[in-house]
């Protein structure tokens, strides 16, 4: 046997006992009940769809599935409650725009953004583009025009994550400034644009659409990469010719790195046969999110996609973290 022969052997010995150790660990998961933390409040479009695979879950794996809502502080109480617990247990169920922003908004994070796992993905919250009804535009160009006609004189809701940044670049992109006003209630940000004290507001279409119901603000576009099934009628900011303002709302489940690869592959592969379900399907379309399914590696792909725009976006801004 020559040297790399050896060398290959000695690695492969090495490495058997830990392959071994997770393959035990996915064959006998789970030991005890299993805590999905949500970073909001029961209600929530994250909350609701945790809830609506819960009981399916908890028949498949024979253990009870528990959802913890932790809300408040931008979802890092929810993210450090689940990393502080460090097993294969405990996990995060919630929107990755969450998290994925924190590095470009905050000068020093409590956590590690790379301990965050995804391990299946499970619906994408529909955002869109709002502007007072009394505003009188027609559609997303016909705002862009009539707001660079009247340059300065509009004001937009800021509400940090990245809606807010998917927004920012579009705006820059289409050469528009606009005056931000800061919220922390995003309830607020819709009714004053409903009152016409903001000419125009990106958030998801769930806090829309009640005022859109109402006819008091119109909704130009939706800023997913498709139409949501259950808005057939709202084009998407690419249809409307604006790509620079797409952005997903991906919802999902996140793990530590406590759980193997190989238990975050079965994790995400029972998530995804759970929830193949057209009750559940409509549930989610009625409150504004649309199913996309996928296992561990579907999803990290998904979210490899999404830093790398959340990045591209941020150099293009020359954002700065000042939190």
């Amino acid at each position: 046997m020559n040297k790399w022969k050896r060398r290959a052997f000695v690695i492969a010995a090495l490495a058997m006992p830990a392959l071994l150790a997770a393959s035990a660990q996915a064959e006998t998961w789970p030991q005890r009940p299993v805590k999905f933390i949500v970073p909001f409040g029961p209600g929530a479009g994250a909350d609701i769809g945790a809830r609506l695979i819960q009981e399916k879950l908890s028949a498949r794996w024979g253990k009870p599935v528990v959802i913890d809502n932790r809300p408040g502080g931008d979802s890092i109480i929810a993210i450090q409650a689940m990393l502080s617990a460090n097993d294969d247990h405990t996990f995060l169920w919630g929107p990755s725009g969450n998290f994925i922003v924190h590095p470009y908004l905050y000068q020093k994070l409590s956590y590690n953004p790379d301990d965050i796992l995804p391990i299946a993905s499970f619906s994408a919250t529909v955002l869109s583009v709002g502007v007072p009804a009394s505003l009188g535009v027609g559609d997303l160009a016909d705002f862009v025009k009539r707001a660079r006609a009247e340059a300065g004189k509009f004001n937009s809701a800021a509400v940090a994550g990245i809606t807010e940044l998917a927004f920012d670049y579009f705006a820059v992109e289409a050469g528009l400034t606009f005056t931000k006003v800061p919220y922390r209630d995003i309830v607020q940000a819709v009714n004053d644009l409903a009152e016409g004290r903001l000419q125009v507001y990106s958030s998801s279409y769930a806090i829309q659409r009640p005022q859109r119901e109402a006819g008091r603000i119109k909704v130009l576009a939706q800023m997913g990469r498709k139409r949501a099934p259950s808005l057939p009628d709202i084009p998407t900011a690419a249809e409307a010719g604006f790509p620079a303002l797409e952005m997903e709302g991906l919802v999902g489940l996140f793990g530590s790195p406590a759980v193997s690869a190989e238990l975050r592959e079965k994790i995400g592969a029972d998530i995804v046969v759970v929830a193949d379900d057209k009750d559940s399907d409509t549930k989610l379309n009625a409150t504004a999110q649309t199913p996309t399914r996928g296992g561990a590696k579907e999803f990290a792909e998904i979210m490899a996609r999404q830093r790398a725009q959340i990045a591209n976006i941020a150099k293009a801004l020359d954002l700065k973290p000042t939190r």
